[in-house]
């Protein structure tokens, strides 16, 4: 076996130039639907370009299948607690405890402060399901009811609801790409939450206070009959009351006293499932294949929320699409993806590509702060290019871990960027999966809401700002 080249700049940048490329052409064609597999399969087919070129340097396949094997170890722990937050979507939705977030949200609606209050619910909203797409595609269609009633901006209605909705998107254990970033970092959940923290609340905090003072002239009676509708919907069909956030309380109260993720969640699901059996027992029984009050039934009723879809039938579409869960399967897509985007990265690493690339930076990075803006803006090149905020956080998430290493920073640090600058800038731009979503489901074109998603436009800034004033910058402990 010959000796192994080292790789030039031009050879190790060739299959991340195939990557984007790529996913220029697949978004275009599949559009929303490019998670359903065909991004997977950009990764490999990249993975491939990769490996070509490691060959080409002296690599066998032995070498490179030891890298992808070790990267996709790497990330089990994260895929561990993907599998349980799909349950606990499905447990705390047939238990109840999301439909209660919901209820409650809605009664805090106030029409002297509207666009403050719709921050608010969709913050709430969000953070119980974990989803952006969801909060925007159910409450945030009634708030933007609502505001048109009241004259204002949809620009506007629809900045205050899209800053609210990835607040949770961020913060939500729930959230895939909550879940994402840490895996690719190399932090953990609970850590990198804690750490998101320091940057994500001065951007919510300073987004409300500008939604109150733009609220002060608006002046009107809201016409809240859709808010209403579902607040009664959901209240008819749940026993709703706040002894059902005994169970969120609890986990919460676990991760306060530093009880690791996969427990915590996995006490949480099991907490859902009882609580389910015991507050929503005819639902248990209707989303069953099996129905009569048996135990078959009750049994049957609650696997499938833990593991597949169950659907809560009302009378409304609008909530019925918010009473729903695809359970663990759910999950399998972000899994599926993280596994692909483990492999393109382990074909990098192992043939010395990403070493080559964070030379390369490292060279033109002098500070802490030109790190982090570094990774900043490649994370929203990515959102631009490839069109996709999951790629926005796993390409720019393996190419930089290293180099946080090597700088002695904790990878808390890259983690927490990855989502100021990944997550939240995705819904900005037109041609991005998320763009293009929200800007349908709302009926807001993407360059009106733009101006008004002052927590998208403010975290990318506050994670830099942060960094360059050295606030809560976490060290990496010597060994």
């Amino acid at each position: 076996m010959g000796e192994k080249k080292l790789p030039t700049i031009i050879q190790s940048l060739i299959p991340i130039i195939f990557l984007i490329i790529l996913l220029i052409i697949n978004v275009s064609i599949f559009g929303d639907d490019s998670l359903d597999g065909s991004i997977q399969i950009v990764l490999i087919l990249s993975s491939a370009v990769a490996a070509s070129i490691a060959f080409d340097l002296g690599f066998t396949w032995k070498e490179i299948q030891s890298g992808i094997l070790k990267s996709i170890n790497s990330s089990m722990a994260s895929i561990l607690i993907l599998f349980l937050v799909g349950s606990l979507a499905g447990s705390w939705l047939l238990s109840g405890i999301v439909p209660a977030f919901i209820y409650y949200g809605i009664q805090i609606l106030n029409p002297n402060v509207f666009l403050f209050a719709a921050c608010i619910i969709c913050i709430i909203v969000s953070m119980a399901t974990g989803s952006s797409w969801t909060t925007s595609a159910t409450i945030g269609i009634a708030l933007i009811g609502i505001g048109k009633a009241l004259n204002i901006s949809d620009g506007l209605i629809a900045g205050a609801i899209l800053s609210g909705a990835y607040f949770g998107d961020k913060m939500s254990p729930l959230s895939d790409t909550t879940n994402l970033a840490p895996a690719m970092a190399g932090s953990d959940l609970i850590s990198h939450i804690k750490y998101l923290t320091i940057t994500t609340v001065p951007s919510i905090v300073i987004s409300l206070i500008i939604f109150i003072f733009l609220g002060l002239n608006i002046n009107s009676s809201i016409e809240n009959d859709n808010a209403l509708l579902i607040s009664n919907i959901i209240s008819e069909k749940f026993y709703i009351s706040p002894v059902l956030f005994i169970v969120p309380l609890f986990v919460i109260f676990l991760i306060y006293k530093k009880v690791k993720a996969v427990p915590s969640l996995f006490l949480g699901v099991i907490l859902g499932a009882v609580f389910a059996l015991i507050f929503q027992t005819n639902l248990v029984i209707e989303v069953s294949d099996f129905k009569g009050e048996t135990w078959i039934s009750l049994f049957s009723g609650i696997m499938k929320s833990l593991y597949g879809s169950i659907q809560i039938e009302t009378s409304n579409e609008l909530v019925n699409e918010l009473l729903s869960s695809d359970g663990m399967y759910g999950m399998m897509k972000t899994i599926w993806l993280v596994i692909s985007a483990m492999i393109f990265g382990g074909v990098m690493e192992k043939a010395g590509f990403l070493n080559k690339i964070s030379s390369f930076i490292i060279d033109k990075v002098n500070s802490t702060g030109s790190l982090v803006a570094s990774t900043s803006g490649t994370c929203v090149f990515f959102n631009l290019t490839a069109s996709d905020q999951y790629l926005s956080i796993v390409i720019p998430g393996k190419m930089y871990s290293k180099i946080y290493k090597e700088k002695g920073l904790a990878p808390e640090n890259l983690s927490r960027t990855l989502e100021d600058s990944g997550t939240v800038t995705s819904v900005l731009v037109p041609w991005n999966t998320c763009g293009a979503y929200h800007a349908s489901v709302l009926n807001v074109p993407t360059l009106m809401y733009l101006p008004y998603c002052f927590f998208s436009l403010l975290s990318p800034l506050m994670t830099i700002l942060v960094a360059y004033l050295r606030i809560k910058i976490k060290i990496l402990k010597s060994k």
